[in-house]
Order: C-alpha cells, then structure tokens, then sequence
C-alpha cells in the first residue's frame, strides 16, 4: 500500500513539472516578443491670449504742504479712476492703496518741495483688452495735470487661467505626436508598434510669446511615452 502511494505521488508530480513547464513556456515566448521597447516624446504648443490682467496705475505730485497733498491726491484719483472706467473696467475691479508720502527734506533736495506723495491705483479684471488701451492712450492724463508712471515697478501682469479647458486637447496631440515619433523608429528598425507600455504626462508651462506682447502666451507640454516593439 505504501509503495503504490509512493509511485502515485511520483506520477503526480513529474505530470505537475511537465504541466508548469508547458504553462510557462507560452508567457516567455510572448514576453520576448514584448521585451522590445521605444521611448518617445511627444510635444503639444499653444498660442493664446492672456485672460486676466492685474495693472497697476501710478502717479507722483510734489509740494510743501501735506495737506493740501492730500486733498489734491484725492482730486487726482477720482480722476484717473473716472479715466479707467471709461474703458468698460468696472467699480469693483478697481482699488486705490494708501498714498505713500516721502519727506525730501532729509535728502539733498534742490527742487525746492518738501514732499513728495505717489498714488497707485490698481485694476484686476478679465477684460484685457481695456487694460492694454488704456496703457497705451493714458498719456491723455497729462492733460489733466496728471503724469503716469511708468517704471518696471508699474508693469501690468497677464496670466491665463483657462488651461483645464484646454488640457485635454493638448494632452491627445502631445500623445499623437509621440506615436508618430515612434512609428516612424519602427518603421526604421523593420519592427511594428505595439502598446503603450508606459506614459507619463509633463507639466504644463506658461510663458510670455516675448517681451513687448506679454498678454500672448505659449502654452506647452510634453508627453513621454515608451512603446512595446514587435516583429
């Protein structure tokens, strides 16, 4: 009884190597079919147009009483936010900071005014548009007695906040693009495209198109992708 269950256990077990052998035969043919990869990049660019401004508008008056300053800073102001508005900018999306006055009596001061007040009025809107007219027409405050500044410090600043609406788009050409990177190595090397073995998506930039139109903005994204390669 026990040799028949020994010889039993026997046949179990050579039929169980000759089964496992066979199973695995199969996955590591196909995998060498599969152990061929190709990594590629592929590139989506967008031009478009900034949908938010932040600009800053500012002006000095000098004097030698700060109260009457004061009082013409006020003046100026209602002015210029008078001016702002003529071009669509609504009440809300306009706000006046603390005047900054400066005492010149401490410096070597041969303009014969004791003070000097800068006002700064900044606008945040959606309506880009205004914000470049108005740069470019506030000269006609001059006028009005009233001097822009325009140093770097009073530059506007763009941004785009819309790109979850164009992600996707770019996302599915970045990805076309780099499959016909890799096509075109298959094609190179006698080989045929397989899946997508892996992908990763990069992170999307936004910059300015150049410096003297900084409401056009690049946007870009670069895919990477790695291909299985099949004979």
């Amino acid at each position: 009884m026990k040799k028949s269950t020994n010889w039993l256990l026997a046949a179990a077990l050579v039929i169980a190597a000759f089964v496992l052998g066979w199973a695995l035969k199969m996955p590591v043919n196909e995998l060498k079919q599969y152990d061929r990869t190709v990594s590629v990049r592929g590139l989506a660019t967008k031009e478009v147009k900034a949908d938010y401004a932040i600009a800053p508008f500012a002006y000095s008056l000098l004097g030698n009483d700060m109260q009457s300053l004061y009082q013409d800073v006020k003046r100026k102001n209602e002015v210029y936010i008078d001016f702002i508005k003529s071009y669509g900018i609504n009440a809300d999306e306009i706000s006046v900071s603390t005047p900054d006055f400066t005492d010149r009596r401490t410096w070597d001061n041969r303009s014969g005014y004791d003070f000097q007040v800068t006002s700064v009025i900044t606008v945040g809107t959606q309506n880009v548009d205004a914000i470049t007219r108005i740069l470019a027409e506030q000269s006609r405050l001059m006028e009005k007695n009233i001097v822009p500044l325009t140093g770097w410090e009073y530059r506007p600043s763009y941004s785009f906040r819309g790109l979850n609406d164009i992600k996707p788009a770019m996302i599915e050409e970045a990805t076309k693009n780099a499959r016909e990177a890799a096509q075109k190595f298959a094609a190179d090397s006698n080989s045929k495209l397989g899946k997508i073995k892996n992908a990763t998506q990069g992170q999307f930039s936004i910059e300015d198109r150049d410096s003297n139109t900084p409401y056009i903005k690049n946007v870009r994204v670069v895919t990477y992708v790695d291909f299985y390669l099949k004979d």
